[in-house]
């Protein structure tokens, strides 16, 4: 799919971003688990979201609910307990998502029964050791191909013992697997964190009953006795998808966007820090919570930037918004370095190396880093035929780079948005003035 954008005079409107990606993972698998019927409102229309569906089905648990064209996915869940997951008949296919492939690995890792996970070529090039390690410290029978570092993943469950892990690397999808491991497991297991991940996964269990100790950077789970009650849920807006059109309204020069009903948890607020840090305009309104997540409008409008330093405890609370952070900083005045984020590298594409790739193709001053970025802003990127290499993050970041570039941008493997944001194209069109 090629996708051409010539930029709009204007930015104008109201946004409202799918249900947020990695609380639709975990919902949706704490659910199954559980006992009781759930109803989980405003699901992730996201193809890596159901492909955890998919995955959960074939392991038994009954879920109503499907992909909507014109509305937010409602799905009921029907658990089946702590014992009640089937071995698959076939190969579990995660798709392009390695949420569901990690998050999976540590829930199967218990189950008595033989399973594996696999996906596409994208999945099956990234790392895999990182969450295969610590599961089987804990007892697990887990092995993957090159070593234990890439998928397909072959899990034969059975009894798991707690541990002590402290994460080399920020990753809340390496966190979650070990606690959901941990809730099946044979004594405590604590995880203890260097720099702090997105805490959806706590915040869930919290809400479901389960009882987490937190002090000093661990994370002590204890293992469940019996199966929590299910919870109903109306999953807030995406932040990570937000950031499309957070972005375009402060670099557009005539632009007043807002959005509606996002999730604002602080371990992934860093963008918005971040583009306030550059002397954005951003305004936080009508906060509330949902659940124990909390909630706000967001509004933006035009903006002059300035380069700011990015790295440090900042980096794992924007690392999916780097892609984009690179267009506002690529028309930023000053320089912009980012550093830390060598976790990019192993996304669904190399992000430091097509992100640098892809926007000097439109004269942006950037090159690469080993660990991330140096970005000189310019005056005005202009169109030109770019490349998502198959990554919806990289996908839509062009998407806000074409709103203000000069000329024509052509967009190829454009379709790569469906993997989190399929109504991403439909809603640029909505705000264009």
């Amino acid at each position: 799919m090629l996708k051409r954008i010539s930029p709009p005079a204007g930015l104008r409107g109201e946004c409202r971003p799918p249900g947020d990606k990695s609380i639709s993972h975990r919902a949706v698998i704490l659910n199954s688990i559980a006992r009781g019927r759930s109803r989980i409102a405003n699901f992730s229309p996201g193809a890596d979201c159901w492909s955890t569906v998919s995955c959960l089905r074939a392991l038994g648990v009954n879920i109503s609910g499907q992909p909507q064209p014109d509305k937010p996915p409602v799905l009921e869940v029907t658990g089946v307990g702590l014992d009640g997951l089937r071995e698959p008949q076939d190969v579990l296919d995660a798709g392009n998502s390695g949420t569901t492939t990690r998050l999976l690995s540590g829930l199967l890792a218990a189950q008595p029964f033989l399973s594996i996970i696999t996906g596409d070529s994208s999945l099956r090039s990234r790392p895999m050791k990182r969450v295969i390690a610590p599961l089987q410290l804990m007892g697990a029978q887990i092995w993957a191909r090159g070593g234990d570092s890439l998928a397909p993943v072959v899990i034969r469950g059975g009894r798991l013992h707690g541990i002590t892990y402290r994460l080399p690397v920020a990753s809340a999808q390496v966190k979650s697997a070990i606690i959901l491991a941990a809730l099946f497991a044979r004594g405590n297991t604590c995880v203890e964190e260097l720099q702090l991940s997105r805490d959806h996964t706590e915040r869930l269990l919290r809400s479901l009953g389960v009882s987490l100790k937190m002090s000093d950077g661990c994370i002590e789970v204890a293992p469940l006795v019996a199966a929590p009650p299910a919870l109903d849920l109306v999953v807030p807006g995406d932040l990570s998808s937000a950031a499309y059109w957070l972005v375009a309204g402060v670099i557009h020069p005539r632009a007043r966007l807002k959005v509606i009903n996002c999730g604002i948890n602080p371990t992934r607020a860093g963008l918005i820090e971040a583009l306030q840090a550059m002397g954005a305009t951003i305004e936080i309104e009508r906060e509330r919570r949902e659940g124990d997540e909390p909630v706000a409008d967001i509004q933006v409008e035009s903006s002059q930037l300035r380069g700011i330093d990015i790295s440090g405890q900042m980096v794992p609370r924007l690392i999916d918004e780097i892609p984009v952070l690179a267009v506002a900083a690529s028309l930023a005045q000053g320089t912009t370095t980012i550093r830390g984020a060598e976790e990019l590298r192993v996304k669904e594409s190399d992000r430091i190396d097509t992100i640098v790739r892809e926007l000097s193709k439109m004269g942006a001053r950037i090159e690469a880093l080993p660990d991330g970025m140096v970005i000189r802003g310019v005056q005005r990127l202009r169109g030109a035929e770019v490349d998502s290499h198959q990554d919806h993050r990289l996908a839509m970041s062009l998407g806000v780079a074409a709103l203000v570039a000069q000329g024509t941008t052509t967009i190829s493997e454009a379709e790569a948005v469906d993997i989190s944001y399929p109504g991403f194209w439909d809603e640029l069109e909505k705000i264009r003035e």
